[in-house]
């Protein structure tokens, strides 16, 4: 039965009108995106198709076009509009950071950076670069890696908050396949780019490493 010889009440797009988007489940939500089903299952059907598949919206999210296209039904067209609804959301949340202090939006902060590294198979390295107010100048990936490495290279995080006349700077990074516990690596790393920066008078306010939803902060837990 297609969705649209549901009753009205049970109806995904109809429900989130009268109930809002929480009220709706995954594969409910995947359908409005999909708009249409496949031969012999509807949008419904074809989003539980999409989670059986890949297990959770981090991997889908995170998903290759090749990997994405596993799933009958679905091709280039709806992974072009799935990655462009991901960075409608980063570039909204981004809007949210840039709009006041980013001391006093810790949890805008760390929503944004869950969003940022959304089923990123690999480690990726970001710097937020901010203003003498604490306000955001820009965000940037400056170096990426593989699943449990990236090499990260002071002098260029030097060079583009210079470029930038930053007065500090906030670090992230991410680990794919673990915790978000920093390791001794991380430790050193940072430490090395507080020395670097302190040479052009550019503090660290803080690192976050993010592993999935969860979010380690340096400052919180007194290691800057």
């Amino acid at each position: 039965m297609a969705i649209i010889d549901w009753p009205q009440e049970k109806r995904p797009r109809e429900r989130l009108i009268r109930e809002g988007a929480q009220a709706l489940s995954d594969a409910e939500l995947l359908a409005i995106f999909l708009r249409i089903g496949v031969a012999g299952k509807d949008a419904v059907q074809l989003g539980q198709d999409m989670m059986h598949h890949f297990g959770s919206l981090q991997r889908l999210f995170g998903a290759t076009l090749a990997e994405f296209a596993e799933v009958h039904g679905l091709g280039p067209a709806k992974f072009a509009q799935l990655q462009a609804v991901m960075e409608l959301a980063r570039r909204a949340l981004l809007e949210e950071v840039a709009a006041g202090c980013m001391l006093g939006s810790p949890r805008a902060v760390k929503q944004y950076l869950r969003t940022a590294f959304a089923g990123k198979p690999f480690e990726s390295f970001h710097v937020l670069f901010l203003d003498v107010k604490n306000r955001l100048i820009d965000a940037k990936e400056m170096f990426r890696g593989t699943l449990t490495h990236t090499a990260v290279y002071p002098r260029e995080v030097v060079k583009e908050a210079l470029a930038r006349n930053a007065a500090s700077v906030m670090l992230a990074h991410n680990h794919p396949s673990g915790t978000p516990d920093p390791s001794e690596s991380d430790l050193l790393l940072t430490r090395a780019l507080m020395q670097a920066l302190a040479l052009v008078d550019i503090r660290i306010l803080d690192h976050f490493v993010v592993a999935g939803h969860q979010v380690h902060s340096f400052a919180e837990h007194g290691q800057l």
